[in-house]
C-alpha cells in the first residue's frame, strides 16, 4: 500500500525558494508542495500558483494545511516561526544557520525534541552522491592529521542574488562557515574548539580543533572579485592528500536528498539524522564563538 505524499509548505519566496526548493518539492517521491507562505503576497501568490499550490498569507493557516515545512527564509525570521512549526507538529527541512543566537537554536531543538518531529538541515554538500562518497572513502583510509577549506565567493557583490540584507550583515562566517564546519566535522570528526580571526571586508579564518587531535583551517569570504572566486577542501596526512569534489554542486538533486531522507524519517518516526537541527545547533555554536573571538579582537585593536 502506497503511502499519501508528505505535504510541504515552503517558507520563502526569493531566489534560493524558487531555483532550489520549488523545484525539488515538485520533484521528490512522495512529497507534495501543497502551500508557500512569504512576507511579499504577490510573490508567494505567483510562486504557489506556478506550482499547482495555495499561496498563505497567515504562517498559522499555511501549518494547519500541511505536514512538513521547508524553510528559505533569512535565519532570524526562520528560528521562530520553526519553533512554531514544531510546536504544531510539523516536520522540519531547515536552512542553516539555524538561528544566529545561541537561545535561538537551543529554544528550536528543544521544541523538536519535545514535539519528536523530525528534521533535516540543508548543509549542501552534506547531500551531494559525490561528496557522500568521499567522505566514505577517507574514513576508510583515516589518519588525517588535518584539512584546509577556502571558500572564495562573490555572494556579497552586487549583481548576486545572494546579497541580501542578512548576509550582508553577518558576512561568510555566518553565511559560508556553516557549509564548512559541517564538512570538516563529518571529515575529521566532531570540532570541539575553534580559533577566529577576521581579515578585510569580511573575511574570516578559522582553525577548527578536531575530536582526537586533528585540526582543519579555513579561509571564508563573500566579497571576492570574479577572479579569485572559488572553493576547493582537502585532508592531508601521511598518506597524502584527498581533494573534497566540490565542483559543480546541483543543489536541486542535493535537495531532493534531503527531502526524501526527512519524510522516510517523518513516516518511521525517527528524529534523528546527521544533519539534524541538534547538529545544525551545535555548528551555529561553533560559528558564534568564532565571532565572539573576532569582536574580542577588533575591539582590542580599537
Amino acid at each position: 500500500m502506497t503511502s499519501a505524499p508528505l505535504r510541504f509548505g515552503l517558507l520563502g519566496t526569493g531566489y534560493w525558494a524558487r531555483v532550489t526548493h520549488a523545484p525539488a518539492l515538485t520533484s521528490t517521491e512522495g512529497i507534495t508542495l501543497a502551500a508557500v507562505w512569504g512576507r511579499n503576497a504577490n510573490a508567494a501568490a505567483e510562486l504557489a500558483a506556478g506550482y499547482g499550490a495555495t499561496a498563505y498569507s497567515d504562517v498559522s493557516q499555511l501549518l494547519a494545511a500541511v505536514d512538513a515545512v521547508a524553510f528559505a527564509i533569512a535565519p532570524d525570521v526562520q528560528a521562530p516561526i520553526a519553533v512554531r512549526a514544531a510546536r504544531a507538529g510539523k516536520h522540519l527541512l531547515l536552512e542553516k544557520p539555524v538561528a544566529l543566537s545561541r537561545a535561538e537554536a537551543d529554544a528550536l531543538a528543544d521544541a523538536v525534541r519535545q514535539a519528536r518531529v523530525a528534521s533535516v538541515v540543508f548543509f549542501t554538500h552534506r547531500f551531494v552522491p559525490d561528496v557522500r562518497a568521499w567522505l566514505a572513502d577517507v574514513a576508510d583510509r583515516g589518519a588525517w592529521a588535518g584539512g584546509v577549506f577556502d571558500w572564495l565567493a562573490s555572494a556579497l557583490l552586487e549583481p548576486s542574488p545572494y546579497n541580501t540584507p542578512w548576509r550582508r550583515d553577518k558576512g561568510a562566517l555566518w553565511d559560508l562557515g556553516p557549509h564548512v564546519i559541517s564538512l570538516m566535522w563529518a571529515a575529521l570528526g566532531p570540532v570541539t574548539s575553534v580559533t577566529a580571526d577576521a581579515g578585510p571586508a569580511d573575511v574570516a579564518h578559522l582553525v577548527l580543533h578536531h575530536q582526537g587531535g586533528p585540526t582543519s583551517m579555513a579561509t571564508l569570504t563573500g566579497s571576492a572579485g570574479a577572479a579569485a572566486a572559488g572553493v576547493e577542501a582537502y585532508l592531508w596526512g601521511d598518506s597524502g592528500r584527498s581533494a573534497a569534489p566540490l565542483g559543480g554542486t546541483d543543489a536541486v538533486t542535493a535537495l531532493r536528498i534531503a527531502l526524501a531522507e526527512l519524510a522516510a524519517n517523518a513516516r518511521s518516526g525517527r528524529t534523528g539524522h546527521p544533519c539534524d537541527v541538534w547538529f545544525g545547533r551545535d555548528v551555529g555554536r561553533v560559528i558564534g564563538e568564532a565571532q565572539r573571538q573576532i569582536e574580542q579582537r577588533q575591539i582590542g585593536q580599537r
